[in-house]
């Protein structure tokens, strides 16, 4: 991606923009007119598209993906429209080992022994809740969870 690329940094900011144009062989996209193999939202659209008309085999070798690939995003389309094109965001969606109940717990254990860094932590967490932290994911999930608390001023931060 040029750093001078004012499309590519909005397709990067959206989460649409396709790490591998190269794999794209469809003829319109290498033309370099209106088609963009960087759009991956316009890729799998016309994908989609093709794939309505032509054997998916040859449909998603066209387009750089599998079929599988293919079959997913046709039904995906089918089922939600042009919104359902767009790539989710992969990865966990939140802290998913560290509970608001293990937070409680971590607060309530610091009130009453005292200040206790995340190492201290770990085993005891580790004894009462059956669930192994790394020392990083407790001190994240504190972090992120003073940043959610309101003031207790009541005003917006």
């Amino acid at each position: 991606m040029s750093g001078d690329d004012p499309k590519a940094k909005n397709l990067e900011a959206s989460g649409t923009l396709n790490r591998r144009p190269e794999r794209i062989r469809s003829q319109r996209f290498r033309d370099g007119g209106f088609f963009d193999p960087r759009d991956l939202l316009q890729v799998r659209y016309e994908m989609v598209r093709d794939a309505g008309d032509a054997p998916l085999a040859a449909v998603a070798a066209e387009f750089g993906v599998s079929v599988p690939t293919c079959v997913r995003l046709r039904r995906s389309f089918r089922e939600g429209g042009l919104q359902a094109l767009v790539p989710l965001r992969r990865g966990p969606r939140q802290a998913h080992k560290v509970s608001d109940e293990i937070l409680d717990f971590i607060a309530a254990y610091r009130s009453e022994h005292g200040p206790a860094g995340a190492r201290r932590l770990v085993p005891v967490i580790a004894e009462r809740f059956g669930v192994s932290l790394h020392p990083r994911t407790i001190n994240k999930a504190i972090e992120r969870s003073r940043k959610n608390r309101a003031p207790p001023d009541g005003r917006a931060r």
